[in-house]
């Protein structure tokens, strides 16, 4: 079985490194605070809450499921989200916003409404994003040498961040860790 994952262009691409146009797309989040994993977690199951049938539909029916896609993001919630694909993670060691991207054939219009208070709907524009892809865990030394190789590669092509950076996990937590698939995004122009 296949997993949804944002569409996008791929602008440019050199090793580790591409620069994407993604298309509009609506994201499920919640913030959370704690360390960075510990904010994942929590996120992720208030969201998964909802996808998994936490949610009432606009005409006042309950229990709808969503097809999970892929990533999982996160990132400081000290910073306005300006980019959030796949699932990613962002924070300021305190707060933190986790999404999932809803599955591409919802709108905003058709897509259930999250009974938990605490998880929102958002349309996210098209937008750029530089990408950097790695392998294995996404600890907290991990993400910040790959955000920092991502920061050098945009500052060498003069592509202006918009936002913080985002980690994108692509993989369940049973996942092997030379099979994981990560990234840091960042929004930019």
């Amino acid at each position: 079985m296949t997993t949804e994952r944002p569409a996008f262009q791929s602008l440019e691409k050199s090793g580790e490194f591409e620069l994407r146009l993604y298309t509009p797309m609506i994201v499920a989040e919640t913030t959370v605070e704690g360390s960075l994993d510990r904010a994942t977690n929590t996120g992720f199951r208030l969201i998964a809450g909802y996808i998994f049938g936490d949610n009432r539909t606009q005409a006042g029916s309950s229990g709808e499921k969503i097809a999970m896609t892929a990533p999982v993001t996160v990132e400081a919630a000290s910073q306005k989200i300006d980019m959030t694909a796949p699932v990613l993670v962002q924070g300021d060691a305190e707060r933190w916003h986790v999404s999932f991207v809803m599955p591409s054939r919802y709108r905003l219009a058709t897509l259930p409404l999250p009974n938990n208070p605490r998880v929102t709907l958002r349309e996210i524009p098209e937008r750029k994003a530089a990408a950097i892809s790695f392998s294995g865990y996404a600890g907290e030394a991990k993400v910040k040498t790959k955000t920092e190789a991502l920061s050098a590669w945009m500052a060498a092509r003069g592509l202006e961040p918009l936002g913080s950076p985002q980690l994108a996990r692509y993989d369940p937590p049973w996942t092997l860790p030379f099979l994981r698939h990560n990234e840091i995004l960042i929004a930019c122009r």
